[in-house]
């Protein structure tokens, strides 16, 4: 099969060996991998428990998924102080999928990327980064301010911008949606920085699909 644009998210769960509910925690990375092959369309795998790895053909919606991925893991947090989050890669360039839907054995520039950048991301406190074919300080830089304010998510930040990203509504919709008050909606996207969020994901997009054309 001939190489092909990808973006692919590699990740691993922050501090799982401190997670004593294993089996909750397992449950919520599989229905988070499930929510993103069914809404992306993705190849998804996991891996030494809890590693994982995602590959979209739209590497536009990378990010996208990215910030999916962790505002679905904080939603599913026992308890503030028990927060589950994720550290993610997101590596852009040609790769090779396999048929098979699971992607243990695909390979490219963009799985090595994403790898590699992973094993910086746990040298250090970030948690979401993006690498390209070729350096773009620009948005490396939004992307780690992103990742400060995703980093600050609370249970009920991250579950309405984990329908916003699912569903995109009006605050009262989603008020109906949770059973709660636009108000508390209110108060709940602005705590999560949503409008910047919001921002920065409509920019890396476009800016990646710009990139893409110019790889085709």
């Amino acid at each position: 099969m001939t190489d092909r644009l990808l973006g692919v998210l590699t990740g691993d769960v922050v501090g799982s060996r401190r997670i004593t509910d294993r089996q909750r925690l397992d449950e919520a990375l599989d229905t988070t991998l499930a929510l993103l092959e069914r809404h992306f369309g993705a190849h998804v795998d996991r891996y030494r428990g809890d590693g994982f790895q995602v590959a979209l053909r739209a590497p536009g919606e990378a990010m996208t998924a990215a910030v999916l991925a962790r505002a679905a893991l904080l939603r599913y947090s026992p308890s503030r102080r028990d927060v589950w989050d994720a550290r993610i890669a997101v590596g852009i360039g040609y790769g090779h999928l396999p048929e098979a839907p699971h992607i243990a054995s695909a390979d490219g520039d963009a799985f090595v990327r994403s790898g590699q950048a992973l094993d910086r991301l746990s040298e250090s406190d970030e948690r979401l980064a993006l690498v390209l074919p070729q350096p773009d300080d620009d948005l490396a830089l939004l992307t780690r301010f992103a990742d400060v304010i995703l980093q600050g998510w609370t249970h009920n930040a991250a579950e309405v911008v984990y329908w916003q990203l699912r569903h995109p509504e009006t605050q009262q919709a989603l008020a109906t949606r949770l059973g709660r008050a636009q108000s508390t909606i209110h108060q709940r996207l602005s705590a999560a920085r949503w409008p910047l969020i919001q921002d920065y994901l409509a920019h890396v997009g476009e800016r990646l699909n710009a990139l893409m054309e110019t790889m085709r």
